[in-house]
């Protein structure tokens, strides 16, 4: 029978890469990169900075950035050459096999998940200091439910809405903190502030000091999820991930020091140490850096949303959960259930407040993410993996990653014996439901 072109065809399935949209561009795909990072943290790490190491603390976010740099420069190498969805699990998967790439994945989503509760939950503080009466358990809750609600909705309607709310996000909250910068510097008293290791107390304070700085500087891994929706990855996530991480370490280090050379001796014990920085200088600031860091959360709960999703989405495609989180709406061609299942996991979180134990795990996990992550860039570019244009080389062969991995270890060596416990435990934890998983797939399969 011959075919009848006027007769319409069966729309095929919408699932996988093919359906999603390639709509990102490099300034979206920074602008995503700074929500993730200049999230929650920012606004109180100034005062814990100051806390751990004194006058020195501008030298812990020098040092950091150093640590950073590398793994930035990794994930550019990476992320141009494997353009499927998924970020650190398809970086990983992609060179070194399934399980590496699973354990990645997990931990990934593991780390996203509980930080998107914990900064919620900070969120809800900010605003209960503007408005008290979100203070109260049923008004939190309500709020929190609309916040994640909110942030459904823009994701919701398609990758390009919610691109344009992350950068409308991200130039609302770093106009007000580099201005900040720029007119605090002047008025800076440079006798709060050393850069001189010898005013470090110890070497153990600057160790966790240093924890403190990666961890505030994490969270290129999560921007870098949807690389099945970048435009042209092999320019768009260099680009992306070494300017976001040089304006990142350029505003965090301006604040430390203003914050510490107008404030004194009084940072370390501030609870919202920007607003209290801005507020001596034009007293209304206060409550602008307040209405600044609630913008700040929202954009990171948008971002992190944005990002996590996909990696759902990413393990749904690849057979690792029901095929259902890999298929996309029709319309706006996003993953709807993975949308979901990240936002309703994390609300509950935030409104139960029973993240802790996730959040002691994530930290040791984000930094051996970055370690599997940092090796694959390297094996990556030896074999010349490519998928889409001419990918970002790194130069000097193995020595960048070698720096990075170098970095984190150093990090990891500071961790606890219960973190890395917990750290452990989840790891194990995650190599058994790999286990079922592939069993499951393999008599499915038969």
């Amino acid at each position: 029978m011959s075919h009848d072109p006027a007769r319409p065809t069966a729309t095929p399935a919408l699932q996988g890469d093919a359906a999603l949209l390639r709509a990102v561009g490099s300034l979206a795909l920074t602008a995503a990169v700074i929500n993730i990072i200049v999230g929650g943290g920012i606004f109180k790490m100034p005062a814990a900075l100051s806390s751990q190491v004194g006058a020195a603390a501008p030298l812990a976010l020098v040092a950091g950035a150093l640590v950073m740099v590398p793994i930035a420069l990794c994930f550019a190498a990476i992320g141009s050459r494997a353009s499927a969805t998924g970020g650190p699990y398809t970086y990983v998967s992609t060179v070194f096999g399934t399980l590496p790439g699973f354990l990645a994945g997990a931990l990934m989503w593991i780390c996203n998940v509980a930080s998107s509760a914990g900064v919620a939950a900070a969120l809800s503080l900010q605003v209960a200091s503007l408005l008290p009466v979100f203070a109260e358990p049923m008004p939190r809750a309500a709020l929190l439910v609309g916040v994640y609600a909110l942030m459904y909705a823009l994701n919701a309607f398609g990758v390009k809405l919610g691109a344009r709310a992350i950068t409308v996000l991200a130039a609302l909250k770093l106009t007000p903190l580099f201005l900040l910068v720029a007119v605090g510097v002047f008025f800076v008293d440079w006798g709060q502030v050393s850069f001189r290791i010898g005013d470090v107390p110890s070497w153990t304070a600057l160790g966790s000091a240093m924890v403190m700085v990666v961890f505030a500087y994490s969270g290129i891994e999560t921007a870098l999820i949807p690389g099945g929706e970048l435009r042209d990855p092999s320019r768009s996530v260099p680009r992306a991930a070494t300017v976001a991480i040089l304006l990142v370490v350029l505003l965090y280090l301006g604040l430390q020091i203003v914050t510490q050379g107008l404030l004194g001796p009084a940072l370390a014990t501030s609870s919202v140490p920007i607003a209290d920085t801005a507020a001596r200088l034009w007293s209304p600031a206060h409550v602008l850096l307040l209405a600044t860091a609630c913008i700040s959360m929202a954009g990171f709960l948008l971002g992190n949303l944005l990002g996590s999703s996909r990696l759902l989405f990413a393990l749904g495609r690849d057979g690792y959960l029901p095929s259902a989180w890999a298929r996309v709406s029709a319309r706006h061609h996003v993953p709807l259930l993975a949308l979901a299942t990240h936002a309703a996991v994390a609300l509950t979180l935030a409104i139960v407040g029973s993240f802790e134990t996730l959040v002691l795990i994530s930290g040791g996990a984000v930094c051996l993410v970055y370690v599997m992550v940092c090796v694959a860039a390297w094996r990556a570019q030896k074999i010349d993996l490519r998928e889409r244009g001419a990918p970002f080389v790194l130069k000097g062969g193995p020595l960048v990653p070698l720096v990075a991995v170098v970095g984190m270890l150093a990090i990891l060596a500071t961790l606890t014996q219960r973190e890395w416990l917990a750290i452990g435990v989840a790891v194990a934890v995650l190599a058994v439901v790999y286990a079922v998983l592939v069993g499951l797939r393999r008599r499915v399969g038969a």
